[in-house]
C-alpha cells in the first residue's frame, strides 16, 4: 500500500522544525550507509544522535501520534527515530531498497522495517527535481508533496530520489515496524477501517451493522497482530 497522508505537520510546526534543523551542522549522508547505498547515495544528513535530530524527531513523532490516518494505515508497533536529509546541487539517491532491519547506533534497539515514510519539509515550487520515485505493481509512482505532507509505502519497494537541480529538498524519513507484518493483511484492515468510518458517518456509530463490522475488524486484528 502506497498512501499519501496530508498535513501531518502544520505550517507552524514545519517552520519550527526547519529553524531547528537548518541551524544545525549536517554531514555526508553516507556516514551511516552500507556498501550498496554508497554506490548510489549523494545527499546530506543530520547526524541522528545530534540534539537537533532528537528534538526534531520528537516533533515528528508527536504529530504522527495525533494523526488517525497514519495510525490506521501503519498500525505501528515501533518507529525508528525520525531522521532528516537534504538534497541540492544535483544530489540524488539512486534506485535502492531499504534495509530489512535498522539498529539504533550504539544500542541493541532495532526495528523491522515493514513501512518507510517520507515527510516533505520544503515548498515543492522552491526546488526542481527531488521526486520520490516508488516502484509499484502499477508502475513507477512519482511523489513530490507540500511541506508537512507525507507518504507511507512498503519498505520492500524499490525507490529512488531524483536529482535536485535547483533549490534544496529537505525531508524527514524513518521506518515503522507494524503490528501487522504482512502488507496485504495490513491493507485489508485499513480498507475495512476506512469503510467502517465512512458508514458510521452515514448511519451512526451505534448502528448494529457498524458494531458487527467493528467486531470483525478487531477480531482480524487480534488474529494477525504481533503486539
Amino acid at each position: 500500500m502506497l498512501l499519501p497522508i496530508p498535513a501531518i505537520l502544520q505550517p507552524d510546526e514545519v517552520a519550527s522544525l526547519r529553524r531547528l534543523i537548518d541551524a544545525a551542522p549536517w554531514e555526508d549522508g553516507n556516514a551511516t550507509s552500507g556498501h550498496q547505498a554508497r554506490l548510489v547515495k549523494q545527499n546530506l544528513q543530520l547526524p541522528e544522535e545530534s540534539d537537533a535530530a532528537r528534538e526534531g524527531g520528537q516533533i515528528v513523532l508527536a504529530a504522527l501520534s495525533a494523526n488517525p490516518l497514519f495510525i490506521a494505515a501503519a498500525l505501528p508497533s515501533r518507529i525508528y527515530p525520525p531522521m532528516f536529509n537534504s538534497y541540492a546541487g544535483g544530489q540524488t539517491y539512486g534506485l535502492h531498497i531499504d534495509n530489512a532491519v535498522r539498529i539504533r547506533p550504539g544500542t541493541d534497539w532495532r526495528v523491522r522495517c515493514d513501512l518507510s515514510m517520507t515527510i516533505f519539509l520544503e515548498d515543492p515550487n522552491a526546488y526542481d527535481g527531488g521526486e520520490l520515485m516508488i516502484e509499484t505493481n502499477f508502475g513507477r509512482q512519482s511523489i513530490k508533496l507540500g511541506p508537512g505532507d507525507g507518504v507511507l509505502y512498503p519498505s520492500s519497494s524499490l525507490h529512488m530520489v531524483q536529482a535536485v537541480t535547483r533549490g534544496r529538498r529537505v525531508a524527514s524519513f524513518f521506518w515503522i515496524q507494524s503490528m501487522i507484518r504482512d502488507d496485504a493483511a495490513r491493507t485489508t484492515l485499513f480498507e475495512l477501517d476506512q469503510s467502517i468510518q465512512t458508514l458510521a458517518m452515514q448511519v451512526g456509530q451505534g448502528d448494529p451493522a457498524i458494531v458487527r463490522l467493528t467486531a470483525v475488524y478487531h477480531n482480524l486484528l487480534r488474529q494477525w497482530a504481533e503486539a
